[in-house]
């Protein structure tokens, strides 16, 4: 008898087990996908149980770099980065749906549709969940990764610290951090020799040294040097991070850790350990003494009176969640629209020179030191009008995010299409970016014309330029990172001259962000 009671609780206990497997990755995906498809939605047919990324698979490692590819520089890398996703779009057009295992996806390249998810501006439209266990080991909780009350309640403590009035006050050390960069390439041109006066050198990577040094001093009063280590094991682990089953969704099939994961959880802890002393050191009254507030004292104020004033495990993991966020998103992005637009402006010297003539026109044609005082001026910033057009042009082609994600978290309603709870949504930034229907028959080529009268007026469609994302979920540092570009590649192209090395080889891949695969390498001369 107790054993019939055993056998039959076991196959109770199986069953479960098995009808809710099956409800997971067939029966749910079913349904979701039904709900779209009786609205017309089409797309690529899945199999059980991984959906189609067998067939993303292949499609990705059948990829042939062209011979010339390092002579040859186009702006049209979206097939060899998403050759699936391209091939589907020519097949179903701009909106269709595929599966990774259990998760349905729902792309969308339609600026019609893109309007109406810019439009919904609920909690009930967020992050994808699922990326949320991969990413967890580099952006936490933080602001990024989150949804709900815990994403707004972030949302409000950190936006304001990016407001313009903010800002105007970082001005000062973004000028010295960059001034100090300008007196190390003279240097190393001078130890070159007169005879050449030239340095071929990769400048993404003193770009992101720059941009580090920047938003360290800014957010968390510390310089570069003190971050240094934490940045470098930030970098690993993004590129921990950076495989192609993360956007397939593949790794929900996982449950025992590789050595993969194991490495990047002990540089997680490595980082937090070397980020919990600069917090420390803070609480204990150490780092700022100014009467502006940097980022990190407002995150360690803010936890403690969330918790009536105690510092606890939880408003620890709050400030350590955001501080890693910071410190990836904040100085790679920018370094990275900084190094593409070099790369642009070294394959057009016409703009080079218009940017030098505008420049000077405005602050004159002084040393460095004048230059310093002129730009200070917010006034100054805002004539800076075809720096402006090329920034907004090397963003449009090289926008940093080449895929915007979202997840219903709620049946809803977008547009005229009704969505169901858990769809991902993956808006198409670089394909949207390029669209010859919005942007015209020149829409690869590099022409900051365009965006001379604004955003407004470049395309038809300009509800479909979103470098900086979109919605409630609109990047908060887009004001620091625009005023960090105009005078980055202000000073830089007032005193240097940028053409394309033989060494250069443009590859751009994803690594969560775009990046040059192999570096930009850029000839650098005095003017």
């Amino acid at each position: 008898m107790a054993i019939a009671l055993l056998l039959t609780a076991l196959f109770v206990c199986i069953s479960s087990l098995v009808l809710r497997a099956l409800n997971q990755l067939w029966f749910k995906p079913r349904r979701i996908r039904s709900v779209l498809y009786k609205q017309g939605i089409r797309g690529p047919r899945p199999s059980f149980p991984f959906g189609n990324i067998p067939e993303m698979q292949k499609m990705q490692f059948s990829i042939k770099i062209p011979s010339d590819a390092q002579q040859h520089v186009h702006h049209n890398w979206v097939p060899s980065i998403f050759p699936y996703l391209h091939k589907w779009e020519k097949k179903y057009g701009p909106i269709y749906m595929y599966s990774t295992g259990s998760k349905q996806h729902l792309y969308v390249s339609d600026p019609n549709l893109l309007r109406g998810i810019k439009q919904h501006n609920t909690l009930d439209l967020g992050k994808p969940t699922y990326l949320g266990k991969p990413l967890q080991p580099l952006l936490g909780d933080g602001i990024i990764r989150s949804n709900g009350q815990h994403w707004a309640n972030q949302k409000k403590i950190i936006a304001p610290e990016f407001f313009l009035n903010k800002v105007m006050g970082m001005v000062s050390l973004m000028l010295e951090s960059t001034m100090k960069i300008m007196k190390e390439w003279e240097s190393r041109i001078q130890e070159v020799g007169e005879d050449s006066n030239v340095l071929d050198m990769s400048i993404d990577k003193d770009l992101k040294t720059l941009s580090r040094d920047i938003i360290s001093r800014a957010c968390l009063s510390s310089s570069y040097a003190q971050g240094n280590q934490i940045f470098e094991k930030i970098s690993l682990m993004q590129e921990a991070l950076s495989k192609p089953s993360l956007l397939f969704g593949f790794l929900n099939f996982r449950f025992l850790p590789f050595n993969n994961d194991k490495k990047i959880w002990n540089l997680r802890r490595e980082v937090d350990s070397m980020l919990l002393e600069i917090v420390r050191h803070r609480q204990s009254g150490g780092g700022v003494h100014n009467a502006q507030k940097d980022l990190l004292q407002v995150l360690l104020e803010s936890a403690a009176a969330a918790n009536n004033g105690k510092h606890t495990p939880k408003t620890e993991r709050f400030v350590l969640d955001n501080c890693r966020t910071i410190y990836f998103v904040g100085s790679e992005t920018t370094s990275l629209t900084a190094s593409w637009t070099l790369m642009l402006l070294s394959l057009h010297p016409e703009w080079q020179e218009r940017l030098r003539a505008e420049i000077i026109g405005i602050c004159g044609d002084h040393d460095r030191h004048e230059l310093h005082r002129c730009l200070q001026d917010m006034d100054t910033l805002s004539k800076l009008k075809m720096l402006t057009m090329v920034i907004q042009e090397s963003l449009r082609l090289y926008a940093p995010a080449v895929l915007t994600p979202r997840q219903a978290l709620a049946n809803m309603k977008l547009g005229d299409l009704d969505v169901p709870q858990d769809m991902i949504i993956w808006i198409a930034t670089a394909s949207l970016h390029r669209d010859p229907k919005n942007w015209g028959p020149d829409a690869n080529e590099f022409k900051p014309e365009r965006f001379a009268n604004g955003v407004t007026e470049a395309c038809k469609f300009p509800n479909a330029y979103l470098p900086f994302g979109f919605g409630s979920r609109l990047c908060i540092g887009q004001t620091f990172a625009m005023m960090e570009l105009k005078i980055v590649l202000s000073l830089l192209l007032s005193k240097f001259s940028f053409s394309l090395s033989p060494n250069y080889h443009h590859s751009p891949v994803l690594k969560m962000v775009l990046v040059p695969e192999h570096g930009i390498n850029l000839l650098v001369r005095r003017v």
